[in-house]
C-alpha cells in the first residue's frame, strides 16, 4: 500500500461514511482490505483503488471491510439499568401506548436484542405499539443480526430470566437462537448516517454508542443535530462510554453516565443503579 493508495482510501472512507482514518490506522486498513484484494484477485492496492473508484457496487464491500463491529449483549450495562429503573416506569406512567426506539449502529444485533429483552415484559405487544428500529452501515452484520443466531459463549452473561424466555439452544448445543417473540419487535434496515434518513420519528429513545468516536467534530455535530430532530422532546439519547456531546451540541442535558435528554425535558438525574443487568 503506497502513501497515495492510503490517502485515496482514507478520502473515500470519509466521503462515504464520515469515518476518519488517521495514519496510525494504516495497518488496520491494510489488513482488512487485503482480504478483499485476494477475493478479487488483484495484485496490489493501486489496482484496488482504481477498481473501487470505477465500480460503484464495490463501495458496499469497501465499507463493510472497514467498519468495526465490536459488540456484546448488555454491553455498558448501566444504560440498561437506567432503562429498567427510570425510563420504563416513566413510559408506563405516561401510558401513551406508542413507543419507538432506534438502535442506530446495531452491528450484529446484540444491542437491539438487549433493548428488546429489557422492554418486552413491561410492554406486551397485545397492549402496546412498540417497535425497535435497528440500523447499520454494514450489510454483512445486518444479515447476521436479522437471523438472530449466536455462539453459545456470547450469552454466558445473560440473566437466567432472559435465557429462559427469549433464547433457545440449537441442535448442536453450540449456538443459540433468539426466539420469535423477541425478533418480531425489531426491524433491521441498512442505513448510512451520513445520507438521507427515510424515517420520520419521533423516537422515544435513540442508542448511538461507540460510533461518534470515528467521526470528526463537524460530522458529529451534523449527526447529533439530526438525532435531536428525530427525538421526542421527552426522549433519551444514549452514547458510548468514551463519547461526549461537549463542544458538539448545546441542545441536550447530560442526565446520567453518557445519557442525554433534550433541553427542557424536565427529567430527573440518574440514580445509582440497584443492580447490574450482567449479574441478575
Amino acid at each position: 500500500m503506497t502513501k497515495a493508495d492510503f490517502e485515496f482510501i482514507r478520502s473515500l472512507a470519509y466521503e462515504n461514511t464520515g469515518i476518519v482514518l488517521p495514519e496510525r490506522k494504516k495497518h488496520m486498513v491494510y489488513s482488512r482490505l487485503s482480504r478483499r484484494l485476494r477475493q478479487l484477485n488483484l495484485k496490489d492496492f493501486t489496482q484496488y483503488c482504481s477498481f473501487v473508484s470505477n465500480t460503484p457496487d464495490e463501495r458496499i464491500h469497501f465499507i463493510n471491510a472497514l467498519t468495526t463491529n465490536l459488540t456484546a449483549f448488555f454491553r455498558e450495562g448501566h444504560h440498561f439499568d437506567y432503562l429498567e429503573q427510570v425510563v420504563i416506569p416513566e413510559w408506563q406512567r405516561k401510558n401513551k401506548k406508542r413507543l419507538r426506539v432506534w438502535s442506530s449502529a446495531c452491528s450484529t444485533g446484540e444491542e437491539p436484542y438487549s433493548i428488546a429483552m429489557t422492554l418486552e415484559k413491561h410492554f406486551p405487544i397485545s397492549q402496546w405499539d412498540l417497535k425497535i428500529l435497528a440500523t447499520d452501515l454494514d450489510t454483512n452484520v445486518l444479515e447476521k443480526a436479522s437471523i438472530g443466531n449466536y455462539s453459545r459463549d456470547s450469552v454466558t452473561n445473560l440473566p437466567a430470566r432472559y435465557l429462559d424466555k427469549y433464547v433457545r439452544h440449537t441442535a448442536d448445543n453450540q449456538h443459540i437462537q433468539m426466539r420469535s417473540n423477541i425478533q418480531k419487535m425489531i426491524h433491521f434496515k441498512q442505513l448510512n448516517l451520513l445520507e438521507k434518513w427515510p424515517m420520520n420519528g419521533p423516537f422515544d429513545a435513540i442508542f448511538c454508542r461507540n460510533v461518534l468516536i470515528y467521526f470528526d467534530n463537524e460530522t458529529k455535530q451534523k449527526i447529533i443535530a439530526k438525532f435531536r430532530k428525530m427525538l421526542s422532546p421527552q426522549g433519551y439519547l444514549f452514547i458510548g462510554h468514551s463519547e461526549t456531546l461537549v463542544n458538539i451540541s448545546e441542545e441536550f442535558d447530560l442526565i446520567g453516565q453518557t445519557i442525554y435528554r433534550p433541553l427542557g425535558h424536565g427529567g430527573k438525574k440518574l440514580a445509582k443503579p440497584k443492580f447490574s443487568a450482567h449479574h441478575l
